[in-house]
């Protein structure tokens, strides 16, 4: 049975962080919100826990996880960062993107792409930020779409109802956004957009109003 924690959305409670934390350590699977969707996440180390997700969401091992850092230093561990890369970011993180770039070696080989990309991400919420900080390293999330719905699921209480014999936490912040990130490939020598989502794509050159 999970647990449910009613975590404040502006000023996360530390106790209740530090037990979220402790939960991810020792191998736990949790539904957590942030600027965007709810998502899943789980130590990055962790395989068992990661084919729990995949279970969860009903995908297969090409089914491709977001390393959620807390800052663009923690984003440099994990993926190879040039000075354009790096300005593009800094200019918009935190916030509604995922970004691809190339990987670098502290990215277990289960988490790769057949290109050797890694999808990375900032978010622009407190309650994430604060169990970034308190775990002090990445956390592996992916967005939670359950295979009968094809939307986020945005409400905790459901969550907690589809999902009580599945994950060991529901983090109940209140509604998020409910809109999927932006996707921008920074892997290439240009950006490129692979999903249009929250995130403004016109600071990468893109037009919205073309887009749709």
């Amino acid at each position: 049975m999970a647990q449910y924690f009613s975590v404040h959305p502006e000023n996360p409670q530390p106790r209740l962080i530090r037990a979220a934390v402790e939960i991810i350590r020792e191998g736990g699977v949790i539904a957590y919100p942030t600027d965007s969707c709810y998502a899943l996440g789980c130590h990055i180390g962790d395989k068992a826990a990661m084919e729990r997700i995949r279970r969860i969401r009903d995908v297969d091992e090409r089914h491709h996880f977001t390393i959620v850092c807390r800052d663009l230093s923690q984003v440099g561990q994990f993926a190879k960062v040039d000075n354009l890369q790096f300005r593009l970011m800094r200019a918009n993180t935190p916030g509604s993107y995922t970004f691809i770039l190339r990987a670098t070696r502290d990215v277990p080989r289960r988490l790769l792409t057949p290109r050797h990309t890694i999808g990375v991400r900032i978010p622009d919420h407190p309650v994430p930020l604060a169990l970034l900080d308190a775990l002090g390293e990445p956390i592996l999330s992916s967005t939670l779409i359950l295979p009968a719905h094809g939307q986020p699921l945005n409400d905790a209480e459901e969550i907690r109802r589809h999902l009580e014999h599945l994950v060991d936490l529901v983090i109940d912040s209140g509604a998020c956004h409910g809109q999927v990130t932006t996707v921008i490939d920074l892997s290439q020598d240009a950006p490129r957009l692979v999903r249009e989502g929250k995130g403004d794509v016109r600071p990468f050159g893109f037009v919205k109003e073309a887009l749709h």
